[in-house]
């Protein structure tokens, strides 16, 4: 990474940040820290850019809430908008009109709409007041007539006089014939408040009303939030104009709405026909409406993501001017910013092409600055390490031009992830899975899969290495869907009389690779597989926690503490190897010996480790493995106590002597170990020579002290060391017991398989007692079963598990043996969302 330095005139300065930003490969900095947001030149502009962006989004909007939706072409198909050259002012002056007109006429046909879709649903609840009354008077009127007729024939007085009671009338006075008329209140409330404003009204009034209400069945939509809402219909009759008011502000305070409406049937049914018919001149002029608010919406639509596309770059080149300083001498803006080293050329390509758009004559300058700043880190990635990267950037930035273990992580990752995952059949249903996201990756890019679906297929290309991984390791543990098979002939036979517990009889011959099938079959399978497996897990974590060990020398050669290799990494691999090392070298002698003919037991290796701790230079019974074996275990021993104070004592030491011989020479300072050390970079300027301007402005503004040096305390590196002895020797225990999760997955995945295969297929499927068409259905069926729950159990979610495992044992077991992760990324300004990554 280079730091450069450009000076822009002020008339190609837009379209200079616009080329960049296609460009993509240049990272600004803000060299007008002190600025708030408010303070910077180009405020007003972003102002009004932020205006027209909520234009665009209040009309997008919009547009996605029309029924039927109107289809938005997309970016590609649209001409693009003019961002550069020197009508491009003039374009997006144009455009904003362009938008405050649309904006000013959705607006009206907007309020309209509401009016009119407020005045709709009015008539719409009289429509249904009017209705419900004149079903109640015409039912009240009915009763009346039986009762007046029952009444006349002479079946006494109670009948009549609770008719009276409940409906306000005296004999031979008809309801609203002149008489004795109780008065009445209709309307319309929320179904949700009805019972309550019924108590209410009981209380209230004290019983001395009659009410009445019917639901409506139709649900009222609020024309502006589109929320629907269901009401009921009411009719409360009282006496008393005192009464009355009561009964409005009780509906009034809870939201009710309330109509006139006339006792006379006549006058009801002239209302109800005056309210259909305004109801439908409301209908036409609401679709006259509609239909001219789809016709501008469509015309806006048409260039909709042009306009946004066009007013985003916009923003994104006018943020990045504010981050400019202005050289009133040159009468030029000032630019600085990281870039890679080998796209400087290109960059300079780029300031002419800007040039060339402005329809100036005074290009930019580009300046290469010397500086001890640390520089973004940028990890060119593609397609297919995007994802390997991805998951180490989880972790940690890297620190610039540190060993990145995102190279190795394409190799190591998938390997123990497939160590856990180990199934030829599970591995072959991961590629195909893999391979179909690959083979339409074009297609599935721009199909808008979901969030969830995005994850799997942002890590195709992992999946496919992990399903090959996994078919390795299935062909070493043997395992196809929980089954052995049979590639080359087995080492073991069983003799030909069984009678009771047998034994397998060697054949002599190896079983050329991975695990003999006969395995399967024997009772002590599973010790076996058990004892295998743990081992085997140790060798891998020790072997992998080496590795990442050792990728500490490149770092400390590279950031000039060569001391550290003596100080920190011989130290460190002894420490690991004296133990764990010793341990793994054991492992694979035993097995390299055939115990069936040897003169002693196998030893235990776990006790073997533990009496070198407790008892140094003896070897217990059962613990006994070659000739010397005490002497050995107790230089091995005491080489790894001695690298305990080494680790702790030398680089301190080193250090101090360090410091001492600098104090020497006349410096004051020592950068201490977390800070890194940078060849000086020489200046090279490219484009117009300026002469004397290196002397001003050929070295970095100062950011705050990144080059300052912290003095020299030796408190702090000794507390530092300890920390770090300590954390080193600790971890290397539990780190290496980490890697039993090898273990511990893989035996879960594979009992599992053979769990799921005999509870389905198995017992279920083949043992099916009966005739054949239904064996032959209920073999289907449990395949159908058993098939559906490999791929949601077995594959997804044991491997989402395994997945975890591996990503664990990366960050903190591998990762934390030398990656110092302190770095930040390099974010180049960019029209586009990943600059940095050539990914689909």
């Amino acid at each position: 990474m280079s730091l450069i330095q450009l000076y822009i005139p002020t008339e190609v300065a837009h379209d200079t940040i616009y080329e960049l930003a296609e460009m993509g490969n240049f990272q600004p900095k803000d060299l007008n820290p002190d600025l708030s947001a408010f303070q910077r030149p180009f405020n007003h502009r972003l102002t009004r850019l932020a205006e027209m962006a909520r234009r665009t989004r209040l009309f997008n909007k919009q547009i996605k809430a029309l029924e039927p939706p109107i289809g938005i072409p997309p970016l590609t198909a649209i001409p693009p908008f003019q961002c550069v050259g020197p009508r491009a002012q003039n374009a997006f002056d144009e455009l904003d009109e362009t938008l405050k007109e649309h904006e000013r006429r959705l607006a009206e046909m907007n309020k309209s709409w509401e009016e009119l879709g407020k005045r709709k649903g009015d008539l719409e609840e009289k429509k249904w007041v009017l209705r419900e009354t004149a079903g109640f008077f015409n039912e009240a009127e009915n009763r009346h007539t039986e009762i007046r007729s029952s009444f006349d024939e002479g079946d006494g007085t109670t009948p009549l006089l609770e008719a009276a009671a409940e409906y306000g009338t005296l004999p031979g006075e008809g309801i609203g014939a002149g008489g004795f008329d109780l008065e009445f209140v209709a309307g319309t409330i929320e179904r949700t408040r009805m019972p309550t404003f019924e108590r209410i009204l009981w209380r209230v009034l004290r019983g001395n009303l009659y009410m009445n209400y019917s639901e409506i069945e139709e649900p009222f939509v609020d024309p502006v939030t589109g929320k629907k809402t269901y009401k009921d219909v009411f009719i409360i009759f009282a006496h008393g104009d005192e009464l009355l008011a009561k009964i409005r502000k009780v509906a009034e305070s809870m939201g009710g709405t309330l109509y006139t409406i006339d006792s006379s049937p006549d006058k009801r049914a002239d209302a109800l026909r005056e309210t259909q018919a305004r109801l439908e001149d409301v209908d036409a002029v609401l679709y006259n409406v509609g239909q001219t608010r789809r016709v501008e919406l469509s015309k806006i639509a048409e260039n909709l993501e042009s306009w946004r596309d066009a007013i985003r770059r916009e923003e994104d080149i006018y943020k990045t001017l504010n981050l400019l300083s202005y050289d009133p001498g040159r009468k030029t803006l000032v630019a600085e910013g990281w870039t890679p080293t080998r796209d400087i050329t290109t960059i300079q390509l780029g300031l002419r092409r800007a040039t060339e758009t402005a329809g100036t004559s005074v290009p930019p300058i580009l300046s290469e600055l010397k500086t001890h700043q640390m520089p973004p880190t940028f990890l060119r990635t593609n397609k297919f390490t995007a994802g390997f990267q991805a998951l180490i950037d989880a972790y940690g930035i890297a620190t610039y031009q540190e060993v990145n273990p995102g190279l190795f992580t394409v190799i190591t990752f998938p390997f123990l992830f497939a160590v856990m995952f180990g199934d030829i059949g599970h591995g072959i249903l991961s590629v195909l899975a893999a391979g179909a996201m690959i083979l339409f990756e074009t297609r599935l890019a721009t199909a808008g899969l979901g969030e969830m679906f995005e994850m799997f297929f942002y890590g195709r290309y992992m999946i496919l290495l992990m399903g090959t991984f996994a078919i390795f390791t299935g062909f070493m543990y043997n395992d196809i869907f929980s089954k052995s098979f049979w590639i080359w002939q087995s080492g073991w036979q069983w003799p030909e009389k069984i009678e009771g517990p047998v034994t397998a009889i060697s054949t002599g011959r190896v079983y050329p690779f991975g695990i003999d099938p006969l395995w399967s079959g024997a009772e002590n399978a599973l010790i076996f597989i058990n004892s295998y497996k743990m081992k085997m897990s140790i060798i891998m974590g020790v072997i992998h926690m080496s590795f990442a060990t050792c990728l500490n020398v490149p770092n400390f050669i590279f950031f000039n503490k060569r001391q550290n290799i003596v100080a920190e990494f011989v130290p460190q691999i002894l420490f690991m190897w004296c133990i764990f090392g010793y341990l793994i070298i054991c492992i694979i002698y035993k097995w390299s010996i055939d115990w069936s003919t040897a003169d002693t037991t196998p030893p235990g290796l776990l006790n073997m480790l533990i009496y070198m701790f407790l008892a140094p230079g003896t070897v217990p019974d059962g613990s006994w493995l070659y000739p010397g074996q005490g002497f050995v275990q107790t230089i091995l021993l005491l080489v790894a106590v001695i690298c305990v104070p080494w680790m702790l004592c030398m680089k301190p030491y080193l250090m101090y002597k360090e410091h001492k011989k600098v104090q020497g020479q006349g410096y004051v300072g020592l950068r201490t170990d977390g800070e890194e050390e940078e060849a000086p970079r020489n200046s090279t300027t490219s484009g117009v020579d300026h002469g004397e301007e290196e002397e001003t402005f050929g070295q970095a503004m100062d950011t705050g002290g990144d080059d300052e040096e912290n003095p020299h305390d030796m408190g702090d590196v000794i507390i530092h060391q300890v920390i770090h002895t300590i954390e080193y020797c600790l971890g290397c225990i539990s780190n290496t017991a980490s890697y039993l999760r090898l273990w511990a997955l893989s035996l879960a995945h594979a009992q599992l398989s053979e769990v799921l295969y005999d509870m389905t297929l198995q017992k279920i499927g083949f043992e099916w007692e009966g005739s054949a068409i239904t064996g032959a259905v209920v073999i289907v069926f449990m395949f159908a079963v058993w098939f559906t729950l490999t791929i949601f159990i077995l594959c997804l979610m044991e491997g989402l598990s395994a997945f975890l495992h591996a990503m664990r044992l990366h960050w903190v077991e591998a990762c934390s043996k030398h990656y110092m992760a302190g770095g930040y990324p390099f974010t180049p300004l960019s029209f586009t969302e990943n600059p940095a990554d050539d990914t689909v």
